[in-house]
């Protein structure tokens, strides 16, 4: 019998997932794989995962899909906006397919949390929590990649744009994330807990700056912007305005520390130190 579910398993977290699950030494055959199209998973099926097929908004597809598994890890999903219902859909059908544990990817500090993104995480929390089945929310910080994505204009130019003033954050590895899912996931003594998973180690944007000034050997500067000021220039690189605006507001929002904990609880669930930030950096001018 399949005991596991991944749910989002082609995605990066989910990859990570399936590799942390793998060095644990579960087999592909006891762990099986949630995509909405056979052919995305075209590898996952070769590498033996049982792969099932349904879309977060069809329960009766998605409890079949969930047919004799016991533990689920959902993903939170990538569509903002529609991620409440669908991820209700995935509690409902779970339920109904008889799983008994679901682990869930939620956002740091939730419930109490100004980031735009923390209702429809809240409204899935509470819909786990009134599901009736075992559940652990792991609550996951930045991931540390995001602060890359302007890496190369700001070795370009100098200069790292943000509106986040002096707001310490805590970031962590999608790889470390992970980990730490596929700890809750395989053992059980999890049960009923709520983990702020974040990284050891915090910093500012200045800090950050300085990071990158001191492996790259060239001067890097922070500047701070307002918020609307940062949001156009967000849009000016490429991202969708809503998205820009998003991201603005995240930033001015954390100087209230809704991205920093200091709990080292996903340390404490790895059994190792979380990977820093002038790691992921160096790995990334490295290629």
């Amino acid at each position: 019998m399949t005991k596991y579910l991944v749910t989002g398993a082609t995605g990066q977290l989910g990859q990570l997932v399936l590799g942390a699950l793998s060095d644990k030494g579960i087999p592909a055959s006891d762990i099986a794989v949630l995509v909405r199209r056979q052919e995305a998973a075209a590898d996952l099926d070769a590498k033996g995962y049982s792969v099932r097929i349904a879309d977060y908004s069809d329960v009766e597809k998605l409890t079949a899909a969930f047919a004799g598994v016991e533990r689920l890890l959902l993903i939170s999903g990538s569509e903002v906006g529609q991620r409440l219902p669908q991820h209700t859909n995935v509690v409902d059908a779970a339920k109904a397919a008889g799983v008994k544990f679901i682990a869930y990817t939620s956002l740091l500090k939730a419930t109490e949390s100004k980031i735009g993104l923390a209702p429809e995480h809240v409204g899935t929390e509470a819909a786990i929590k009134a599901s009736g089945l075992d559940y652990t929310l792991l609550r996951n910080s930045w991931y540390s990649e995001n602060f890359l994505m302007a890496l190369p204009q700001i070795l370009e130019t100098g200069q790292h744009y943000g509106s986040a003033q002096d707001a310490q954050f805590s970031p962590a590895t999608r790889a470390d994330l992970a980990e730490a899912a596929a700890v809750v996931l395989s053992a059980e003594g999890h049960e009923g807990k709520t983990y702020e998973l974040a990284g050891d180690e915090a910093f500012t944007y200045t800090d950050f700056a300085a990071t990158i000034a001191g492996l790259a050997g060239k001067e890097i500067t922070y500047v701070d912007i307002p918020e609307a000021a940062f949001s156009e220039a967000l849009v000016a690189a490429g991202l969708p305005e809503p998205l820009a605006g998003l991201l603005a507001n995240t930033d001015v929002v954390s100087q209230e520390g809704w991205l920093f904990d200091d709990t080292k609880a996903l340390s404490g669930l790895i059994g190792r130190p979380t990977t820093t930030i002038k790691e992921v950096i160096s790995s990334a001018l490295q290629g």
